[in-house]
C-alpha cells in the first residue's frame, strides 16, 4: 500500500472517540438523584446505580479505564461494587460499553443488552453506519439476556423498562423507571454524529425512519427526572451544583427535557434535509 493510502486507511480506522474529551475521564462526585437512583459516572460519561436490598443494577460501563472511577464512586456512596448483579448499557459504542467485560469479571454481573446491539457487544465492535471501515473497538463481552423493546429488568423491588430508541445505533436504549413517585427517563442518544449517512445508507437502510420513531417516542414520554447517557445532555454539572438548595431536586426538569428533544430532532431534520439535496 502506498504511504498516503496507508495514512488515509489508518485515519479512517480511528474512531473519533479515540480523542476523548477530558470530561469523559474526569472524576465527578457521586450523588443521589432520587430514591435509590444514583449517579456514579465521570464529569460527562454517565453511569447510574440502582441500589436494592438484593444487589444493584448498573447502567453504562464507559471505557475500560473508567471502571476504577465507577467502582470508587459506588464505594463512596457506601455500596459494594461486587454487589452489582445486573449490568445494562445505553448503546454499543465504546464510551458506554468498553468497560463491560472488566466489570463482569470483577462483579460476576449478568449482562443485559438490547437485541439489535447484542452482536456488536459480543463481537467487540459496533460497525457504524457511515464509513465502512470505521469500527468502535472494545473487549467483547458475553450477553446473558437479549432484550426486546418494552422488556422489564427487575431486581429488589425496582423495575427498569428497556425502550428501543434506535438510530444512533440499531439497539440504542432509553431506560425508563418510576422511582420515588417520579418518572425517570435516561435517554440513550438521539444524536446524529458527524458522518452518519441518513439517506441511501446501504448498511442501515432504515436509519432515518428509526430516528423519527425515536423522537416520536421521546416526545410522548411522561417525564420528571431528565437524565441521559452523557451528563451534558441534561446539564448535569450545573444541576449538581444546585442540589440541596431550597429543598428542590434540580434533576426534575420537564421543560429542559422537551427543549433537548426538540433541539436534537431539529438537528436530525436539518441534516436529513441537507443529505436529501446532495
Amino acid at each position: 500500500m502506498k504511504p498516503l493510502l496507508l495514512i488515509l486507511s489508518l485515519l479512517l480506522s480511528i474512531h473519533p472517540l479515540a480523542a476523548r474529551p477530558e470530561a469523559w475521564m474526569e472524576p465527578f462526585p457521586p450523588h443521589k438523584i432520587a430514591g435509590n437512583l444514583y449517579y456514579v459516572g465521570s464529569k460527562d460519561l454517565a453511569s447510574y446505580l440502582i441500589a436494592t436490598p438484593e444487589g444493584h443494577v448498573l447502567i453504562n460501563s464507559s471505557f475500560e479505564e473508567s471502571v476504577p472511577l465507577i467502582r470508587a464512586s459506588i464505594e463512596k456512596l457506601g455500596f459494594k461494587f461486587t454487589d452489582v448483579k445486573i449490568l445494562l448499557i445505553s448503546h454499543a459504542h465504546s464510551d458506554h460499553c468498553a468497560g463491560s467485560a472488566e466489570i463482569i469479571k470483577e462483579t460476576k454481573a449478568q449482562y443485559f443488552v438490547m437485541e439489535q446491539d447484542a452482536d456488536a457487544v459480543e463481537n467487540g465492535g459496533a460497525k457504524k453506519s457511515r464509513i465502512k471501515a470505521d469500527y468502535t473497538q472494545f473487549t467483547p463481552a458475553k450477553v446473558d439476556r437479549r432484550l426486546q423493546d418494552g422488556d422489564e429488568v427487575k431486581l429488589g423491588g425496582s423495575t427498569l423498562v428497556a425502550r428501543l430508541t434506535a438510530g444512533h445505533t440499531r439497539g440504542c436504549t432509553t431506560w425508563t423507571m418510576q422511582i420515588a413517585g417520579l418518572n425517570a427517563v435516561i435517554i440513550g442518544s438521539p444524536n446524529v454524529n458527524p458522518g452518519y449517512i441518513l439517506v441511501n445508507n446501504q448498511d442501515y437502510p432504515n436509519i432515518a425512519t428509526d430516528y423519527e420513531r425515536t423522537f416520536q417516542f421521546l416526545k410522548e414520554q411522561p417525564i420528571d427526572l431528565f437524565l441521559g447517557a452523557h451528563g451534558s445532555y441534561y446539564d448535569m454539572n450545573a444541576k449538581y451544583a444546585r442540589l440541596g438548595i431550597n429543598n428542590t431536586n434540580p434533576f426534575i426538569d420537564r421543560e429542559g427535557y422537551h427543549r433537548y428533544v426538540e433541539d436534537r430532532e431539529q438537528a436530525f431534520r436539518t441534516e436529513l434535509a441537507k443529505q436529501k439535496t446532495q
